[in-house]
């Protein structure tokens, strides 16, 4: 024991029990060393969707070009790209309404030429509208999807109570779908695809017109399925989406491709992070260009009016205190300084060019 009180140890406190002293005379038991790569998981990783070469022709236009990816049992994989990139045309041969003119994809196991009826027994699709009976009210149509996949009238009204209350909508159980607000229809929506619990859920750009709150709402219900070992494949054009939901990401242009990888990989193959700095006053900006000159490189800002300063920031953190040690020297007040990296519609625009291509859908 120290004494904090004083400048040396403090007298040891006395042994008063036999218990203490068999704690004083153990020996000190040495533990082999843990090293980091004894706690690697080797188990193989369980493959869900995988995808090999597939391609898709309508007539003369090739939607689909040796199209190959994999999707990780209880992962989220999302299908980024442009309108008309192919993405639709890859979703509906992985669910067997569409048969693929050359490669290969299985699905839970089952693959999606030969084996069409043990794919659709595993998955649950929700297109880009909502498949609903306005008429019938959301538990009925829980009910109705529940009795056309074969389960009987009372267990199909247990699921339903059960999904109602998973997503939010017990309140609503009672109110006709066509009184539904957008968010609400998509929940249901994706409920009804539920009621069988599917291995694997394709979710076509399921918050297309939605308001922010219904897409945040989605966003929550997505995750939750994640979470509870759903895998899911997300075909989107929003880029937060991506960003926010996906574990992969899979950029399709053209029918191919292009990129594959974690949204941060991604990103840092785009490009390298840069230093955004704004000075507290325009009329300090000829002083810091000078003064971080060397640092800036070909990279200087060209346009005349623009009241920040971007540095490359390739090694990060580092350029980042270099700026700031070099502003401090020089006396330049700063508004704001921040290290930024690309953000994933630069890397969209990057990979894919400038979308002046077809905007129509991939599907004939």
């Amino acid at each position: 024991m120290w004494d904090v009180m004083s400048s040396g140890p403090a007298e040891p406190e006395p042994i008063r029990t036999a218990a203490e002293r068999e704690l004083a005379d153990a020996s000190t038991v040495a533990f082999p060393t843990i090293v980091a790569d004894h706690l690697a998981d080797d188990a193989p990783v369980e493959i869900a969707i995988e995808a090999s070469k597939l391609h898709k022709r309508f007539g003369e236009f090739v939607a689909v070009h040796d199209v190959s990816f994999s999707v990780p049992k209880g992962k989220i994989v999302a299908l980024l790209g442009p309108n008309g990139a192919g993405k639709t045309t890859t979703v509906n041969m992985l669910c067997t309404l569409l048969k693929p003119d050359g490669g290969s994809a299985t699905v839970a196991g089952c693959d999606v030429a030969d084996d069409a009826p043990g794919v659709r027994r595993a998955i649950m699709l929700t297109g880009q509208f909502a498949a609903l009976d306005e008429a019938l009210t959301g538990r009925e149509n829980l009910i109705l999807f529940g009795r056309l996949l074969g389960m009987t009238k009372k267990s199909a009204g247990v699921r339903a109570d059960e999904l109602l209350a998973e997503f939010g909508l017990t309140e609503a159980a009672g109110r006709r779908v066509g009184q539904y607000s957008g968010g609400m229809r998509r929940r249901i929506d994706i409920a009804c695809g539920l009621v069988t619990k599917p291995e694997v859920v394709f979710l076509d750009e399921p918050t297309t017109g939605l308001d922010p709150r219904s897409r945040q709402d989605v966003w929550t219900v997505v995750e939750q399925l994640r979470d509870s070992g759903v895998t899911i494949l997300l075909t989107t054009q929003y880029l937060e989406e991506a960003d926010v939901l996906s574990d992969n990401i899979v950029v399709i242009d053209k029918g191919r491709v292009i990129a594959e990888g974690t949204s941060n990989e991604l990103k840092a193959e785009t490009g390298a992070a840069y230093c955004e700095i704004t000075p507290s006053h325009p009329a300090y900006l000829p002083r810091l260009r000078a003064r971080l000159r060397d640092m800036i490189g070909d990279a200087e800002n060209s346009e005349p009016d623009a009241l920040t300063v971007s540095v490359p920031a390739p090694d990060g953190p580092t350029t980042l205190a270099e700026v700031i040690r070099r502003t401090e020297a020089a006396k330049i007040p700063l508004a704001d300084i921040a290290l930024r990296r690309p953000s994933l519609d630069e890397v969209f625009l990057a990979l894919t060019g400038d979308g002046s291509g077809s905007e129509a859908d991939d599907r004939p």
